[in-house]
């Protein structure tokens, strides 16, 4: 959490209108910010469903008939506080806009809820065999865009050739970000700007 968030209060149960099978968008956004206020304020280790319950305002059912599991509630959460978190910097030079798009990244993880959610997520896929494939036939291409839309630029710049890898570089670029995540490690920000350098004098090379 970080030092200027203040504390959410609890939600008193409330009604809320019903549409049925569809999800109430009313409800929905209850539920979503009752579980980043608990990631925000104790972690992942309190994130439980009576705790989300009671937060929300919710039932059990309500939660479950539209999130099959714990995984894919976090995953909605992450994936809503990343909609505010756009960066796509344009500055002409392939390095910098992956140096500022990382570090930017690794910021906004370190210093909200939103690292904590994505770890939390990752936890919670991994004896889960759909939620694995969905993690990596959507989730991870969904993650991958900005990095991909930086690279797409230098090849219309004719900074670097278009081929299998940029993929290469996507892919390591994001697994290195995912590491420094999971061991908590991500002061470290120099990190960031050694790994771009090896990456880019590769693809240029190449």
């Amino acid at each position: 959490m970080s030092d200027t968030a203040k504390p959410i209060k609890s939600a008193k149960p409330r009604s809320r209108s019903s549409i049925g099978a569809v999800r109430s968008p009313q409800s929905t956004e209850a539920i979503l910010d009752a579980a980043t206020a608990i990631l925000s304020e104790k972690g992942y280790k309190a994130f439980t469903m009576d705790a989300l319950v009671e937060r929300a305002g919710s039932s059990k059912p309500t939660i479950y008939r539209w999130w099959r599991s714990k995984g894919a509630l976090l995953r909605d959460v992450y994936e809503r506080a990343a909609v505010t978190f756009v960066t796509s910097p344009d500055t002409g030079d392939l390095e910098q806009d992956l140096i500022d798009h990382l570090r930017s990244l690794w910021v906004w993880w370190r210093s909200s809820s939103a690292g904590e959610t994505l770890r939390s997520v990752f936890i919670e896929i991994q004896l889960d065999i759909e939620a694995i494939e969905e993690f990596r036939t959507a989730f991870l291409p969904r993650r991958e865009r900005t990095l991909r839309k930086i690279f797409a630029r230098a090849v219309s710049r004719g900074e670097i050739i278009d081929g299998p890898a940029i993929d290469a570089a996507v892919t390591m670029l994001t697994g290195t970000s995912w590491l420094h995540l999971v061991t908590a490690n991500l002061d470290n920000l120099e990190d960031i700007d050694r790994s771009v350098a090896l990456v880019v004098r590769g693809l240029r090379v190449g």
